[in-house]
């Protein structure tokens, strides 16, 4: 769908709809005021009569309203103005959007980036905007024999401004929430790809394709044998019960003129199926663990969103890709591993795999001399009982990078909370017969395999975003919802933006 910008007044506008906003209790916003006085009073007076109150996601179509040159008016429902938050910012966008898509406007002019959200300026709404609508059309239905089509999709959505002199601020918001979206789009079409097509093999090719595209970008693999070469005993352990071969895969983005500049790693766990192995998980919602490549289309994304922006830094994007499988070659509880670092560490539960394919990623990416190291990963089920579907768990060895996440996910929408990383917590993975066990208790799950990986990530400033909780929905409406790719798109954003100050 095509999102452009523009600044004019509503009386104007000859398009298939207006879209504009109304308070509660039945008071008009700025814009619905003025066509209700083009109307004369047309508008009004339906909202005297009790047709729309103004409750949030409240929707009035209205055709032919006299003296405006538009076919239709969509009336909004924004709440109250003063407790018009982000949140509700979001929702009414998208009840826009899928109201658009089912009434037959297959264009529209939209004021609702004029309301007046607390704390957030022009770019932030029409940014938001964007990257919501895009994120309200998503439809997986690639493998479907029968796909569900509007006769009359919405094609075209034009976001209007206050002023001429924000128009630029406005395009550059299209940009940056096209590309975002493009980046969540891939994270979701890859996660919801189902583990007999998506295998570590396809995460690869799905990097190769990008590659072809961009100049910047190249892609290379790891496998088995390399890895074996390497001495990555831990990830190899993992992948061992499975038929599909093991596969590293490096996409190195050069976008810095200075070629020398050390690059940032972004590394995902690419679990694209966990059975738990021996430790086999229960059956039910199992086929869920398809989404254990969460961290990995994560990073997969934010890479695509990277090279649409063309932003100005080097960045290099790990995804370990592995399945994890019970069959007679499998790992074990009881085995010990010496892992790429030569640290040895006693499996308890096989179903911890995730760490011990991340960290022979975190000893590999020492070579590239990182300016930074963010992990993200479905790591642990504790991170949903502490945090639910909100917030993504953050640690990190470095308190000003972990700021700078934390910010980057409060700008974005995609929210991180920082747990502690004491040392406290390291004694829970003692082991007498290895330097570690794989696990460390019930207590503090999310924080003991951070310690766990904190072990492997010492050369460097290191972050670990555990999104178990926020890469994908159960239930009904069961499918990836494109995090961690905001937070970490906003994140090297924020660095150009940071280093241009400079």
């Amino acid at each position: 769908m095509e999102f452009h910008v523009k600044s004019g007044s509503p009386e104007k506008q000859r398009s298939a709809c207006i879209v504009v906003g109304v308070y509660e209790p039945r008071r008009l916003s700025g814009i619905a005021e003025q066509l209700d006085q083009i109307s004369e009073g047309y508008i009004s007076n339906l909202l005297r009569r009790g047709d729309l109150e103004g409750k949030p996601g409240q929707m009035l179509l209205l055709h032919h309203v006299p003296n405006v040159l538009s076919e239709r008016v969509l009336l909004v429902g924004c709440g109250k103005e003063r407790e018009l938050d982000e949140r509700q910012y979001k929702q009414i966008i998208t009840k826009t959007i899928n109201t658009l898509n089912e009434t037959g406007s297959m264009e529209a002019v939209c004021f609702l980036t004029e309301l007046h959200v607390k704390g957030r300026d022009t770019y932030w709404k029409v940014r938001q905007a964007v990257e919501t609508s895009h994120a309200s059309l998503y439809n997986f239905d690639v493998l479907k024999s029968k796909k569900d089509e509007y006769r009359r999709p919405l094609r075209k959505l034009i976001f209007n401004v206050p002023t001429r002199r924000e128009l630029t601020l406005g395009e550059q918001a299209v940009n940056h929430g096209n590309a975002v979206a493009a980046g969540m789009k891939l994270c979701r079409d890859v996660a919801n790809m189902p583990p007999n097509i998506c295998n570590p093999a396809y995460l690869a090719s799905q990097a190769r394709q990008m590659a072809e595209n961009f100049d910047k970008l190249t892609v290379t693999t790891v496998g088995e044998e390399q890895m074996e070469q390497l001495g990555m005993n831990s990830y190899l352990a993992v992948g061992r019960g499975s038929d599909n071969e093991s596969i590293m895969t490096v996409m190195n983005y050069q976008g810095n003129p200075d070629s020398s500049a050390r690059p940032i790693v972004l590394i995902g766990k690419g679990l694209t199926f966990d059975s738990g192995g021996i430790s086999l998980k229960p059956g039910a919602g199992m086929d869920e663990m398809k989404y254990d490549m969460g961290g990995a289309a994560g990073v997969l994304g934010a890479m695509q969103t990277l090279v649409e922006m063309d932003l100005p830094l080097n960045v290099i994007g790990i995804l370990a890709g592995c399945e994890n499988m019970p069959s007679g070659r499998a790992y074990r509880p009881g085995d010990i591993l010496t892992t790429m670092s030569g640290q040895t560490v006693e499996v308890l539960n096989t179903d911890a795999e995730g760490r011990l394919v991340l960290c022979d990623a975190l000893t590999y990416v020492e070579r590239f001399d990182p300016e930074l190291v963010i992990d993200t990963a479905t790591l642990t089920g504790a991170c949903v009982v502490a945090l639910g579907g909100q917030a993504s768990g953050l640690l990190a060895n470095h308190n000003p990078l972990a700021h700078e996440i934390l910010n980057a996910g409060e700008q974005s929408g995609d929210r991180a909370w920082r747990l502690p990383l004491w040392d406290e917590y390291q004694s829970q993975l003692d082991s007498p017969f290895a330097d570690m066990a794989n696990i460390g208790g019930k207590e503090a799950g999310t924080i003991t395999a951070a310690c766990f990986l904190s072990r492997f990530a010492k050369k460097y400033h290191w972050a670990h975003i555990d999104c178990a909780g926020t890469a994908w929905q159960s239930g009904k409406n069961k499918g990836s919802t494109g995090r961690p790719v905001p937070i970490l798109a906003q994140f090297l954003l924020n660095r150009v933006d940071a280093s241009s100050q400079e």
